[in-house]
């Protein structure tokens, strides 16, 4: 059985100062580093790495994301800005290991808030079903019940629990797409879109604001390079 230990949290210390000082600035996200074990998402056999700043793979040709990545995506998120007494709705593309998930649904704990994450391959969402059970059941700091973990193709979005008011896709995403389309199309007004945009080798992470129906503001940030988009609308 995977336990914490005082070994783990205190490289997962040293993990949260090595991205402070790479520019991660928001408090809560930091804290949501700190408190979620990466160790219990990756395999057995890449434990001694888990608190590495690097990506690793976990099958299906798929990784869980560099937690700096993970950090960035999730501090252009912007989720201390929702309203606590307001009913939140979040759609992740790419479940993966699903480490981001957790950090999500860490950070959104005392908000009333419902996370859905869809998933391409059906062993990784299955397995990272199990994982967050797991670590639901080894702590009672995780209460992973507001997540709806769902099999099926995110490049279409998942229409059933729209409209979002935050969508983060965890893919290399085409700059012209049907998939963008179908995300915008599923984000509420005031609700904001985080996607690495690019090609298959190289990406730029960009943030969309829906800020009425007819009008999107666009902001690009740094270079990335993620795992290609699966699915109808993918690459």
């Amino acid at each position: 059985m995977q336990k914490d230990t005082y070994k783990h949290q205190g490289m997962r210390r040293q993990l949260v100062d090595e991205i402070f000082q790479m520019g991660i600035q928001n408090e809560e996200v930091l804290d949501a580093i700190l408190a979620v074990p990466r160790h219990f998402f990756m395999d057995s056999a890449f434990l001694q790495h888990a608190y590495q700043n690097k990506a690793f793979a976990i099958g299906e040709g798929q990784t869980i994301s560099q937690p700096y990545t993970v950090a960035y995506q999730t501090e252009l998120l912007e989720l201390d800005t929702l309203l606590e007494n307001k009913s939140i709705s979040i759609l992740e593309i790419g479940t993966g290991s699903g480490y981001q998930t957790a950090i999500l649904a860490y950070m959104l704990k005392h908000k009333k808030a419902n996370i859905t994450s869809i998933e391409f391959y059906k062993n990784l969402h299955q397995k990272a079903q199990t994982t967050l059970n797991i670590l639901s059941n080894y702590s009672g700091k995780f209460d992973f019940q507001s997540i709806d973990l769902v099999l099926g193709d995110g490049s279409q979005g998942f229409s059933k629990n729209a409209p979002y008011d935050r969508i983060l896709v965890t893919a290399a995403t085409p700059d012209v797409s049907q998939s963008m389309k179908n995300w915008l199309e599923q984000l509420k007004t005031g609700g904001k879109l985080v996607v690495p945009v690019g090609n298959r080798k190289s990406q730029v992470m960009c943030r969309y604001t829906k800020k009425d129906e007819k009008t999107i503001e666009l902001e690009r940030f740094d270079a990335f390079r993620f795992v290609p988009l699966l699915g109808e609308n993918g690459f």
